[in-house]
C-alpha cells in the first residue's frame, strides 16, 4: 500500500473499528497526520492564529496550538484512531489495547513494539490476513 492509497482508504474507512489494517496502511496515516499537523502549525504562525491560554510564572505557555492545526488534529482524530485499532486487529490485538496510549510515556512506546512494527498475523476473528497490492501481507 503506498502513502496515497494509506490516506484514501483512511478517509473511506472514517470510523470503521472492524476489521484490519496493514502495517503499511497504519505508518503511511501517522506520516499523513504529521504533515497536516506541520502544516496547519505553519499557517497558524503566518496568519497569527495561535491559541493562548495562560502561561507560567516564567512565561512558558501551557497551550500553545493554533486554530488550524487544531481542527486538523480534530478531524483527523477519529479516522486515527480506527486505524490504531484496525492495526492493533491485524496483529491479533483487541483494540482495547489502544487505551495504553493513556498510559503516560510507557504505553505508547509499548504498543510500538508489540503491535505497530509487527508483521501482520494469521488470519484472526478480525478477518483474512490483508495483503498490498502485491500479494504479500506486510
Amino acid at each position: 500500500m503506498n502513502f496515497g492509497q494509506a490516506v484514501s482508504a483512511g478517509f473511506k474507512k472514517y470510523a470503521v473499528f472492524s476489521g484490519r489494517s496493514v502495517r503499511s496502511e497504519f505508518w503511511y496515516w501517522v506520516l499523513f497526520v504529521f504533515l497536516v499537523s506541520f502544516v496547519g502549525a505553519i499557517l497558524d504562525a503566518l496568519f497569527g492564529t495561535r491559541i493562548v491560554i495562560g502561561s507560567g510564572s516564567n512565561g512558558v505557555y501551557v497551550w500553545n496550538s493554533g486554530w488550524i492545526t487544531t481542527i486538523c488534529n480534530l478531524v483527523l482524530a477519529i479516522p486515527s484512531l480506527a486505524v490504531a485499532v484496525r492495526r492493533l486487529h491485524d496483529v491479533g490485538k483487541s483494540g482495547w489495547w489502544w487505551l495504553l496510549t493513556l498510559v503516560c510515556c510507557i504505553g505508547p512506546v509499548i504498543l510500538i513494539f508489540i503491535a505497530y512494527i509487527k508483521e501482520s498475523g494469521p488470519d484472526n476473528e478480525w478477518g483474512p490476513t490483508p495483503t498490498n497490492a502485491g500479494g504479500a501481507a506486510t
